[in-house]
């Protein structure tokens, strides 16, 4: 999946939806760095998108960036309130809380 995506973006095509694609085969395959650089750009293209955000703070927790991390989900449960995603809401307020207990 994530050549044909590449493909894809190598022809030109780019967008939030396949950004936040590359960004989840990444980190699934856990390549935090390479996720985190997508999903970035997928909140560039869509700054409401909060499953992205919630994804690039995951992506940089792997990548051992507790601070990025602290930033996207902040910045995901802002674009989760305004969009009413609940859910979202409360599992990045779960993310931040168990950072907090890290730090």
């Amino acid at each position: 999946m994530l050549e044909s995506l590449e493909k894809m973006l190598a022809k030109g095509m780019d967008n939030a939806l396949l950004r936040f694609g590359l960004g989840k085969g990444y980190l699934d395959a856990g390549e935090h760095q390479k996720a985190a650089e997508h999903l970035q750009r997928c909140v560039e293209f869509d700054p409401t998108y909060s499953a992205a955000w919630k994804l690039l703070g995951k992506a940089w927790l792997g990548a051992g960036d507790n601070a990025q991390a602290r930033s996207a989900w902040e910045q995901g449960i802002q674009a989760a309130i305004g969009h009413g995603d609940k859910q979202a809401e409360k599992e990045m307020t779960v993310f931040l809380k168990k950072l907090d207990r890290k730090t």
